[in-house]
């Protein structure tokens, strides 16, 4: 009777893999469910009087599918390696690729309720249960690294627990690396695209990200950062039950920011507005910057007019002379000095010494089209735009320019998914934002070292 019914409390989750052989041998799998779905179709092909192309008989759905399904179950970072991609690299892709990174940015599976007290068991010892009043055992939020449950001390409290997945830390780099392998050998990885750097700094991202007790001193640093900015609300670190692989906070309400998708204009624009002013902050002020743009990190309380900000794991701490390279290239670019910009682009890491003339300034005019609201005088109007497409299109052209070029170093790579990711909110939300206004107070201040 017990087993039947963990089986039931079980149903419709995914245990993860925890160690790392049983993960390597989820990827062998998926590998040879692969090659033999290769076979399969290409015999079937080849009856029927055809000659499929490699290509073709790789990149079929059902193969598609395979992979994205072992890569969500697998989450940790082979989930996050995807995720990664997608933001970082995504227009670069064939179309197939693109639909996994695209289902492994929203597909991320609970574990098992009987996992979940496992893990528990060896975080906080057996009989933990006595400390809560309330465990929910079903998540409200599921990610690559961990889960979110809702709980009640006995004394009281309200929390939001976040419950990394067993042997997520152990395996970041091996797994890392073998998705990368299969990947590449799958032929999903354009051959010309270098990685390299990417899956270096993936690494050192995931660690920094599966470090709860690291998390934890973020956001305790965070908010005493905003601690003068009332309008934002951040969440409060419960230390005497939190550990390395646990991480536990006051409970948060609010709604999803995307709900403000009805409110009414003006609403919609200064919550849009607050997050364009806090980045700027973030850059210039803080030089400390949380570069995860998931909408799900943001929240609203409508009774308080706050936003709340969650997630701090990905918090990345920015060298002066980054941020001042930074400063110069947006007030060169409002200035429409295209020389200035080329030097502080140059200070960034985007050139290599041998860049070719005409490839320097395909790379400004990228840079001029991601300025465009910096530019803009008055209000932009982000819902009427089609920026994100143009960008798209201008990065498209770059990449045809391989030999001139290289992927620039990591820090602009996560300041880009963020300012990316506060754009694509922003069109959601169809807000008009004064953006210029926002970025010239810092147009001409020194960034403190």
């Amino acid at each position: 009777m017990v087993g039947d019914e963990r089986s039931r409390r079980d149903a419709g989750t995914s245990a993860v893999p925890g160690g790392r052989w049983s993960r390597f041998a989820r990827l062998g799998a998926l590998a040879g469910g692969v090659a033999g779905s290769m076979l399969a179709e290409g015999t079937r092909q080849f009856a029927q009087g055809k000659r499929p192309r490699v290509g073709d008989l790789l990149l079929t759905p059902a193969n598609v599918r395979r992979v994205a399904d072992q890569l969500a179950q697998l989450r940790g970072a082979a989930m996050k390696l995807g995720q990664l991609l997608s933001m970082d690299a995504g227009d670069l892709f064939p179309p197939e690729l693109a639909a996994i990174l695209a289902r492994l940015r929203a597909d991320a599976r609970a574990m098992p309720p009987s996992q979940l007290s496992s893990v528990l068991d060896a975080q906080w010892g057996h009989g933990w249960e006595r400390h809560f009043r309330q465990f929910a055992s079903t998540p409200v939020a599921a990610a690559s690294i961990g889960q979110v449950h809702l709980a009640q001390t006995k004394d009281g409290r309200r929390l939001a627990i976040k419950v990394q997945y067993p042997g997520v830390r152990q395996s970041i780099d091996s797994d890392v690396d073998n998705v990368a392998t299969l990947l590449r050998i799958s032929g999903l990885l354009p051959h010309g695209l270098d990685v390299g750097m990417l899956l270096h700094e993936t690494k050192r991202q995931l660690h920094a990200e599966a470090d709860y007790l690291g998390e934890g001193a973020w956001l305790r640093r965070y908010a005493g950062l905003v601690a003068d900015a009332p309008e934002f609300m951040l969440p409060e670190v419960h230390a005497d039950l939190t550990t390395e692989s646990v991480l536990a906070m006051s409970c948060m309400g609010g709604e999803p920011v995307e709900s403000l998708l009805d409110a009414p204009q003006a609403e919609r624009d200064r919550v849009a507005g607050l997050l364009f002013a806090l980045l700027f902050r973030e850059i210039f002020e803080f030089r400390l910057i949380q570069t995860d743009p998931n909408f799900a990190n943001y929240r609203y309380d409508t009774a308080t007019r706050q936003l709340i900000l969650l997630d701090f794991g990905a918090t990345r701490r920015y060298p002066a002379a980054i941020v001042d390279a930074y400063r110069r290239l947006m007030a060169s670019a409002v200035a429409g000095d295209r020389q200035e910009m080329s030097v502080a682009a140059s200070a960034i890491g985007y050139f290599r010494a041998d860049i070719g003339e005409r490839q320097r300034q395909l790379v400004l005019d990228v840079f001029l089209q991601a300025c465009e609201p910096l530019r803009h005088a008055g209000a932009y109007d982000f819902g009427h735009s089609d920026l994100p497409a143009r960008i798209r299109d201008a990065g498209l052209a770059l990449s045809t320019e391989r030999d001139s070029w290289h992927t620039p170093p990591a820090d602009a790579l996560f300041l880009h998914r963020k300012a990316g990711g506060l754009y694509l909110l922003a069109a959601k939300l169809k807000a008009r934002v004064d953006i210029r206004a926002l970025f010239l107070p810092y147009a001409l201040r020194q960034v403190p070292s």
